[in-house]
């Protein structure tokens, strides 16, 4: 044993802080990427908004030429580059680093301004008082029509208490209560918090505002009675019976009896038990089970809070010819550009020079990684595009399988970087809006041809079902047949599993009685 210094030499991928953000830049979505850059232009007080300042009619005008912090990098290849080191930077004199950054402001003050699309002038668009709207939900809609019944001032408040502790399907939900003060949006009486845990009843709720507990069913029938109809009910067969008393029905009809003693049997589609137990014909289970099919399960469907997801792509693919260009989306995305006169009066200040520098070359990296990234993924599109063409001229029946290992070949990347590129990256073709990640499929055999890709098999199933007789379905073993027909071996588990994944149900409950 023994200490002493050995010379050798080792290759290794050393992560810079550089690094660090390109690899993180690459993997954000779209809209993570807006607040990213809006984060590091709060944060770095060199870099602006190009698009803030510049009015419609410049912006036309200067839109031939594109300026460009976006090309701020390629200043770079033809100045000299700013050590990164701190010794290096310290070797440099005081007389040298400010040469370097005053030719580095002169240079990208002489680049044009950043064009930007021409929307408008602020007085052409509406106020923001205008755009903004709120949705009506369920309980808004109810309070409005019993501010306007007759009901008493104790009913009223009883009303209002029911209206509160509707779920989003618009039933009335008094089970474990005691929990509700988790759950935003839930008010809590004094009886709630003194049951605990305790289901409470109506004549509770109605005991906790002065009502008499007589009059509660009654003050519930009118509320289940209100728009729309079967709303508070507690159950699904007391939502349908609210319904099918609203449409006329009372207890000596059929349509009543079914309702009230065999709804397990009508979502089976067991109607001959139905006719046996009721001793009436086939025929009229089967009218009356199509009216059932009518009603609203869910009151409360059509106020429902959730609000649709929208997708914005990140790359265009378009036709030109008898070619795809593809091109990114810039649109909503901040234009960065330096604020020179900021930086140039930062560094007059001996003591704020080095942070400026620091500001400036933070400000290059960030940039070059914005390039990199739009670079990377429009050269993964592009490969893409290529490897699935047929898709793009003919269809999804054509769509080929294809691994990451494929593009990561191609593109000369690793597998682990493409991964970085596809994921929560949507592109816009001519055939709609896919995620990068849906061009990837796993490969099933075929009998004496090339393989198919699993998305193209889902599709086959999908078109096999939409082609069935109704009310004769196929089974899954009977949609392994037909496509054995089109030469795709394929097991009937599998067959099951694509078939939920599509969200096709089974052959019983897919068949059509009437």
């Amino acid at each position: 044993m023994e200490i002493k210094l050995v010379q050798g030499m080792h290759l290794k991928l050393v992560m810079t802080p550089q690094l660090q953000m390109a690899i993180k830049l690459l993997q954000l979505s779209r809209l993570e990427l807006i607040d990213a850059v809006r984060e590091e232009m709060m944060s770095n007080p060199i870099l602006e908004d190009g698009a803030d300042g510049t009015d419609a009619g410049d912006r036309a005008a200067e839109a031939a030429e594109t300026p460009t912090v976006d090309r701020v990098a390629a200043l770079d290849e033809t100045r000299q580059t700013l050590p990164t080191s701190s010794e290096d930077r310290a070797a440099m004199s005081e007389t040298t680093q400010e040469d370097y950054w005053e030719k580095f402001l002169d240079a990208y003050s002489n680049q044009a301004p950043l064009p930007t699309t021409a929307r408008g002038s602020s007085e052409d668009m509406p106020s923001l008082e205008a755009t903004l709207t709120r949705r009506t939900t369920l309980g808004d809609h109810l309070e409005q029509q019993i501010r306007l019944s007759t009901f008493t001032e104790s009913e009223q408040r009883f009303a209002m208490l029911i209206v509160h502790n509707l779920d989003e399907s618009g039933y009335l939900n008094l089970s474990g209560v005691g929990d509700a003060d988790e759950e935003p949006g839930r008010e809590l009486s004094a009886s709630e918090t003194e049951a605990g845990t305790r289901a409470l009843t109506i004549e509770d709720l109605a005991g906790e505002v002065g009502l008499d507990p007589e009059d509660a069913d009654e003050v519930l029938r009118m509320i289940q009675g209100l728009d729309p109809v079967g709303v508070a009910s507690r159950d699904l067969r007391e939502c349908l019976l609210v319904q099918a008393e609203h449409f006329g029905y009372d207890k000596e009809d059929l349509l009543w009896q079914i309702i009230d003693r065999h709804l397990v049997n009508v979502e089976r589609r067991n109607f001959q038990a139905i006719a046996r137990d009721l001793r009436c014909e086939l025929a009229d289970i089967y009218d009356a089970a199509k009216f059932i099919s009518t009603m609203e399960p869910r009151p409360g469907r059509n106020f429902a809070s959730e609000e649709p997801t929208y997708i914005t792509p990140d790359v265009y693919v378009y036709k030109v010819g008898d070619d795809y260009v593809v091109s990114t989306n810039d649109d909503g995305m901040p234009k960065l550009k330096i604020n020179e006169h900021q930086a140039r009066a930062l560094m007059k200040d001996p003591k704020a020079r080095e942070f400026v520098q620091n500001k400036l070359a933070s400000a290059k990296w960030f940039v070059r990684s914005l390039d990199q990234r739009q670079k990377t993924i429009v050269k993964v599109t592009q490969c893409i595009v290529e490897k699935q063409r047929d898709f793009f001229e003919k269809g999804i029946e054509f769509l080929k399988p294809m691994i990451l290992r494929d593009v990561a070949d191609s593109v000369g990347m690793h597998e682990s970087t493409i991964s970085r590129v596809t994921t929560n990256k949507y592109v816009h073709t001519p055939r709609g809006i896919f995620e990068l990640k849906y061009f990837f499929n796993s490969s099933i055999r075929r009998i004496a041809e090339e393989d198919i890709a699993s998305e193209s098999v889902k599709q086959a199933i999908k078109k096999i079902v939409a082609q069935e007789d109704p009310q004769a379905p196929h089974s899954d073993e009977q949609i392994v047949k037909e496509l054995v027909n089109q030469k795709i071996v394929i097991a009937r588990r599998t067959v099951a599993k694509y078939r939920e994944m599509l969200g096709i149900l089974s052959s019983a409950k897919r068949k059509h009685y009437f």
